[in-house]
């Protein structure tokens, strides 16, 4: 692997992401006391962040790592969209993908943290799926843009927040294979055995528990099987299932390995699976082989493990440690 090429290989990417977009906001502060009123921490307020988060955290790794990235989701029409949608421009992304309903509130992820310690996160959310008028105009939205550019790979990003349904997995996956461009899903429980013959299947081992419904543990031999008992259903390309500190199992089908990670001081395990789909779609994408795709993948969520908070992985020290990784001894 040249490191160099593939980099620039990602800067001739288009990319469009479509799912579940929200808002990361995060209280910090400092806890000195407990109430007087109930044994919980008093925080002291100190400052609070915005951050784009979901599918939208998605689109900023594909950003970082040279690509270019379309982001399509949903969001209220309410004081949290305003500013979500005031955070893409900073970022190098456009909202023309998003569609803003009255009927939806915008999705937000609020983490109360003292120090480097959450304390507690608030979900405020709705996790229905679209009404039909909804996803007429998301759709309209995005197959506007499919047809507008020409894109090297699609990003399914699935939360369970309601903006991929059955109905609206089906006519991705069409208008993808109309234009064939490849497919990159990161699933969860509630659509994943609608995710039919896509190129990368990104789930992590309790998803696939939960689907499969059987004990898994992170050995070859039980992983291997899970992930026949996937394509059999699915019939999808390659199968990577990401196993926290454990590393990943990547399957092609023809063979499938275990790829451990590098020893990590893990700070927040958030977002990491935003980072993963992020590279190993480019990964794929840009033609590279599964056990690159493994390399990255595992260094890339590696990375950003060790930072607080949802955030995008660093291309420079990426580039650094895959050189290190590439010249230690088998």
């Amino acid at each position: 692997m040249n490191c160099k090429e593939v980099f620039q290989s990602f800067e001739q990417l288009n990319v469009i992401i479509i799912g579940d977009i929200m808002l990361d906001r995060y209280l910090n502060g400092r806890v000195a006391r407990i109430s007087p009123e109930a044994p919980v921490p008093v925080l002291e307020w100190g400052s609070e962040e915005n951050r784009l988060g979901g599918a939208a955290n998605v689109a900023l790794n594909v950003r970082s790592l040279g690509a270019t990235p379309y982001l399509c989701g949903i969001a209220g029409q309410d004081a949290e969209s305003s500013i979500m949608l005031d955070l893409l421009p900073a970022y190098g992304l456009e909202d023309r993908g998003i569609v803003c309903s009255p009927e939806r509130m915008t999705t937000v992820k609020t983490r109360v943290i003292a120090g480097n310690q959450h304390l507690l996160r608030l979900d405020k959310e709705q996790t229905h799926d679209l009404t039909s008028a909804e996803a007429a105009k998301f759709m309209h939205t995005v197959v506007g843009l499919l047809n507008e550019k020409t894109f090297h790979v699609m990003i399914l990003q699935d939360y369970n927040k309601g903006v991929l349904s059955a109905g609206v997995i089906s006519r991705l996956l069409e208008e993808a294979r109309l234009r064939n461009i490849p497919v990159a899903v990161d699933p969860k429980f509630r659509n994943f055995w609608n995710y039919k013959n896509v190129d990368l299947f990104k789930p992590n081992l309790k998803e696939v528990k939960d689907a499969l419904q059987m004990p898994i543990d992170s050995d070859l031999g039980s992983l291997r099987k899970a992930s026949e008992l996937i394509r059999h259903r699915l019939e999808n390309r390659i199968t990577l299932i990401t196993l926290s500190e454990k590393g990943a199992y990547l399957d092609d089908a023809t063979e499938g390995k275990l790829y451990p990670t590098h020893r990590r001081n893990v700070a927040d395990v958030c977002g990491a699976g935003d980072t993963v789909i992020s590279i190993a779609s480019l990964a794929m994408a840009a033609g590279l082989n599964k056990e690159e795709i493994a390399l990255l993948s595992n260094l890339a969520g590696g990375q950003v493990v060790e930072k607080v908070g949802v955030v995008s992985v660093d291309p420079s020290q990426l580039q650094k440690e895959i050189l290190s990784a590439l010249l230690q001894p088998e």
